[in-house]
């Protein structure tokens, strides 16, 4: 077995802290993909051996990944030791879209009143552009699609420059179907997306000019009103099961008929 380098006083050498970065970050991305898969059901406890096998990294690597999951809210610790999925309830998820409407609308205003120059503006203007020019190809563009709406919305963030505001905001992006790039928005295979989809357009083409104009309390009511649509989306995938269960995150949700409402 290759010992691990040291330096003159017996210390790990940089590389060796960089291997073990990379592991915890493998770790991470495997284990959030698998959650959010279905492949670890909630209620079942997460067995450390087979599972730092599959994902080709030791168990301290592991243990941290499982310590950076529970902060974002995606596992709990069990009684006694160990860890399981965390079932999302409908509430839950609303919850987060409320509280994302709530931060991304103060994101916007803060982007109205900071904003220096109009050509801070231009990354996000081409960015939806190039939105508005994959809406119109065929739907195996739209995964590309998904992820310049959720470019479009950092770059709000970005002229925010707000970076408390940065942090609360990737933590209800990591609740299922919160983020502006859940895949719950891929609304040409959803019901009502002619009627969705144009006014998501617009609020995009709105933020930037309310922002462009410094106009604080409209950009942050279109913020606020763009990101309830993200509710809107769920809503009509709801009706379509087929649908929902093909969406990553899906099978972490406890659908209930009395949360339909």
């Amino acid at each position: 077995m290759k010992r691990a380098r040291t330096n003159d006083h017996g210390a790990a050498r940089p590389n060796d802290d960089r291997d073990h970065d990379s592991q915890v970050s493998r770790a991470t991305l495997g284990l959030r993909d698998m959650l959010l898969r279905g492949a670890l059901r909630p209620g079942r406890r997460i067995s450390e051996i087979p599972l730092s096998a599959k994902l080709g990294v030791s168990r301290t690597p592991l243990r941290l990944a499982f310590e950076k999951l529970e902060h974002e809210g995606l596992i709990k610790a069990l009684p006694g030791s160990g860890f399981t999925a965390v079932e999302f309830t409908l509430s839950d998820i609303w919850d987060a879209i409320e509280t994302r409407s709530i931060l991304e609308g103060a994101s916007a205003r803060l982007a109205a009143e900071r904003l220096k120059d109009p050509s801070q503006l231009e990354h996000a203007r081409s960015v939806n552009r190039s939105m508005e020019s994959i809406w119109r190809l065929e739907f195996e563009s739209l995964s590309q699609y998904l992820d310049l709406n959720e470019a479009f919305h950092l770059a709000i963030l970005d002229l925010a420059n707000n970076p408390v505001l940065r942090r609360a905001l990737d933590l209800v992006y990591k609740v299922p179907f919160a983020s502006p790039g859940s895949r719950v928005i891929l609304s040409k295979a959803v019901a009502g997306a002619a009627e969705i989809h144009p006014i998501a357009e617009e609020h995009h083409r709105a933020l930037l000019d309310a922002i462009e104009h410094r106009e604080g309390a409209r950009a942050e009511g279109l913020g606020r009103e763009h990101a309830r649509l993200t509710r809107v989306h769920l809503e009509y995938a709801l009706a379509d099961r087929g649908f929902l269960e093909t969406i990553p995150g899906a099978r972490l949700i406890q659908i209930r008929n009395t949360e339909r409402a």
